[in-house]
């Protein structure tokens, strides 16, 4: 089932939505495809930053101590979990504005669903090479955009128009959440939880 609706978000959104919507389940259930597909860009990060690193020019590859990404792996999927949490109980509280009233496990299914693009082009932090991930990650997130532009009024039991100006409120506190975040570990590289690199 669960395979099922990550292919369909890709082959058929509209109606895996549709599909989506009906599921019924309690918060863990909710949370079950960030807590699997989370899993991809945490896993890959740490591979590819102490296995393969990447390269400066024509120097030598630039890796990425074993307990650095190790520490730095596991943070990056609690905050995973954490921000896909944070946008369900976001989109549940500012429901009621744009007329829906929606469960908070609909809500945080609907967050949980919504950055599959972005979960899946984390196989590509294998080779952490700053181009190659750019040019797989900005249709990436274009596409993760869509999903979210079609995701709420469907699953908000809402018009298209609301669900426009919904979407878009949504995607102004995500991008807030990011600036955020970036905060956040230039804090946290300050007070010691900077990656130690090998050469």
């Amino acid at each position: 089932m669960f395979i099922y609706r990550v292919t369909g978000l890709f082959l058929r959104p509209m109606t895996t939505w549709e599909e989506i919507h009906k599921d019924e389940g309690n918060m863990l259930a909710a949370m079950v495809p960030a807590l699997i597909l989370g899993l991809i860009p945490a896993i890959c990060g740490y591979i590819g930053t102490t296995q393969t690193g990447w390269t400066i020019g024509a120097g030598e590859p630039v890796r990425i101590t074993e307990d650095s990404a190790a520490t730095i792996a596991i943070m990056y999927y609690i905050i995973i979990q954490v921000a896909v949490f944070s946008v369900g109980w976001m989109v549940h509280w500012m429901a009621k504005t744009y007329g829906s009233n929606p469960s908070l496990p609909t809500c945080i299914r609907l967050a949980a669903y919504i950055p599959t693009p972005l979960f899946l082009v984390g196989f590509m932090q294998l080779n952490p090479v700053l181009w190659l991930n750019l040019v797989v990650g900005l249709p990436a997130t274009a596409y993760t955009v869509f999903l979210l532009y079609t995701g709420i009024p469907t699953m908000m039991d809402i018009s298209k128009d609301r669900g426009f100006v919904f979407s878009s409120a949504v995607l102004m506190v995500g991008m807030i959440g990011l600036v955020g975040m970036l905060a956040v570990t230039v804090f946290l590289w300050g007070i010691g939880f900077e990656p130690v690199l090998t050469m």
